[in-house]
């Protein structure tokens, strides 16, 4: 792709697939490897833009990058990290739509890299099996842990869902603010993002997607 296309397309929100981009080599690298060679490039970022390495507030920043990078806020890209999908009978028979709404979502946009933050709402009907509350936050965080794309994320929350719990019927509605938006470029601060993805009898059944959106407005503030 040129150099003018890239430009042309440097706003656009968009995505090529539904898996993160990742080369056949992607894992062939330690984590110590993948820090180590980040160190020495991001020290060179930081030379090319006049930074005095020396400086004591500085000097360790290409380090702190490289680790955060691999094992902090791109964490969701090394398998070890994905979360176990252990399901459970559903033993009292609950049919009806589960929410775990108001799911933090700290993510990073592929095209930019700044971050991507807001909230994911996720739901679920069981067929049979139910999934711990916290797997659910924790599959969010896995996917969100990524260089992104919203629209991905949100597919990816609903897939790793259903292939967990073997059902279709699962939703995801993820709003988020994104700083290439909101710092960069248009700098509007006010605007937000929201993408959704409906499977199973979500995308079949209008009434369902308006129960489960009718749920998102519910005050659930409490002092505890």
């Amino acid at each position: 792709m040129c150099d003018k296309h890239i430009e042309e397309l440097d706003d656009h929100h968009f995505l090529t697939n539904l898996e993160t981009p990742l080369r056949e080599d992607a894992f062939d690298l330690s984590v110590d490897e993948k820090v180590e060679l980040i160190e020495e490039d991001f020290r060179k970022i930081m030379e090319t833009l006049g930074m005095d390495l020396t400086d004591d507030s500085l000097k360790g920043t290409p380090k702190r990058v490289a680790k955060m990078f691999v094992k902090e806020i791109f964490g969701g890209l090394l398998p070890e990290n994905k979360p176990g999908m252990s399901t459970f009978e559903n033993k009292y028979n609950y049919n009806q739509m589960l929410v775990e709404k108001d799911i933090v979502v700290y993510s990073t946009c592929e095209h930019h890299f700044l971050p991507i933050v807001g909230r994911a709402h996720v739901a679920y009907i069981s067929n049979g099996r139910v999934i711990g509350l916290s797997k659910m936050n924790r599959i969010v965080e896995y996917y969100a842990k990524r260089p992104q794309v919203q629209e991905r994320l949100t597919m990816q929350i609903v897939k790793a869902m259903q292939e967990a719990l073997g059902t279709d019927d699962v939703a995801c509605i993820v709003d988020a603010k994104h700083l290439c938006v909101n710092s960069r470029g248009i700098k509007d601060i006010e605007s937000s993002t929201v993408t959704a993805e409906y499977g199973g009898a979500f995308k079949e059944d209008e009434n369902l997607r308006k129960e489960f959106l009718s749920y998102l407005n519910l005050k659930t503030t409490f002092n505890v």
